[in-house]
């Protein structure tokens, strides 16, 4: 018996859907309800009472509750508005003008993040991308040999979007840390589903969200900064919350804080903030290592789920260097997604791996079963048809 399944009913939208999708956005606790109450109840009762009675230690207390998830001390992390947002703060706190200006990439990671590191450029960074030899995978020996003494940074993505390869971060972190580099490790689609340690790891900078597999919605990211590190860096992308004494409202330079409020910077989002909470918490009481251990088994069976049907995966074959999604790649493959979410079989589509599917701890193994065998209905029957010249949204 699946004692994981138990969690099905704090999920609402899995009495009516088969949820495959939680690689791009995390089902919705029941108790997310209740909190977003909370935080009306408080708008309305409280007024401006509510940011001293709880609203603005709250980027750094959720930070925390994400903290445990990735072995990161307390006020180690920082939620931020997303992802990108994150990542600039790092780089922020880089000076690209001097002999080690190069910032070292894969060209798997998720676009955003490649159009915010060369638009590094214009400060005097140098980009070097290594491209995937697959489009699976990271070539190491390329990517280990990239990172030099040139090198500044190499923000590098625990597990790729695209084909939920698991890249080995710690060789990765290794190499940066002989040659004098940082490292910046993307575990948006880790954290949650793979267990994450920054501190075994040995990475300068982490970032996440909440919106996948933490099933915390849109608007909360994170930044964990190696505490012997954070003391050293002054970000240029900050605000007043990063201030010693914010409330004094001084002007002229920033006086940072010492410790991670200095990665702040302009006031949270605080409703995103009361969203997030419940589904980092019951990640948190689940356990990241049962997840994990569960979605191995499912994402293997998907697998062979799609080979017996005769599919192709762009998936890694091997389990340990698998995350938590298998992309499908069948004729006509976002076409035929727009049929499954009309079934009420919830996926996505990304060009390059095809449909992604992505069980969680809350996922019936006859969930699997039923969406391979739908996508091959949709096939036989040619009921993608109709999608046929619309141009590919993502969903």
């Amino acid at each position: 018996m699946d004692e994981l399944l138990k969690w099905r009913e704090e999920f609402p939208i899995l009495q009516n859907t088969v949820y495959m999708i939680s690689n791009s956005l995390g089902a919705m606790p029941r108790r997310a309800y209740d909190r977003l109450r909370d935080y009306g109840d408080a708008w309305a009762t409280r007024g401006v009472r509510a940011w001293a009675e709880g609203w603005w230690e709250m980027p750094m207390g959720l930070g925390d509750e994400i903290g445990r998830l990735i072995n990161a001390g307390p006020g180690e992390v920082s939620t931020q508005p997303n992802v990108t947002i994150a990542q600039d703060i790092a780089a922020s706190c880089l000076d690209f003008r001097g002999p080690r200006n190069k910032i070292v990439i894969v060209d798997m990671e998720f676009p955003s993040l490649q159009y915010l590191y060369h638009a590094q450029e214009r400060l005097g960074a140098r980009v070097q991308v290594v491209r995937s030899r697959d489009g699976i995978s990271v070539p190491m020996d390329e990517l280990l040999e990239a990172i030099d003494e040139t090198t500044a940074l190499v923000p590098i993505s625990h597990v790729l979007f695209r084909s939920a390869y698991i890249v080995d971060a710690r060789a990765v972190a290794e190499r940066a840390r002989a040659v004098g580099a940082m490292v910046l490790l993307d575990t948006y689609q880790s954290t949650g589903t793979v267990p994450v340690d920054v501190k075994a790891l040995g990475v300068d900078f982490a970032v996440g969200g909440t919106l996948k597999w933490l099933c915390g919605g849109p608007g909360v990211a994170f930044l964990y900064v190696r505490p012997d590190r954070a003391a050293e860096l002054a970000p240029r992308l900050t605000g007043w919350m990063a201030h010693r004494r914010p409330f004094g409202f001084e002007t002229g330079p920033q006086d940072y804080r010492d410790d991670g409020w200095r990665f702040l910077h302009g006031t949270p989002s605080i409703p995103a903030l009361y969203a997030a909470e419940s589904g980092v918490k019951i990640i948190g009481q689940v356990g990241v290592d049962k997840v994990r251990a569960k979605s191995v088994r499912q994402t293997q069976r998907l697998v062979e789920l799609a080979l017996e049907h005769g599919f192709r995966t762009t998936a890694p074959t091997q389990p340990e260097r698998r995350g938590g999604t298998v992309a499908i790649e069948v004729p006509h493959g976002y076409e035929v997604s727009r049929v499954l979410l009309e079934r009420e079989i919830l996926v996505d589509y990304r060009p390059k791996a095809g449909i992604r599917v992505s069980p969680h701890f809350y996922t019936r193994d006859e969930e699997l079963e039923v969406t391979v065998r739908e996508i091959q209905k949709i096939l036989q029957t040619r009921a993608y048809e109709k999608y046929l010249g619309a141009a590919a949204k993502v969903t």
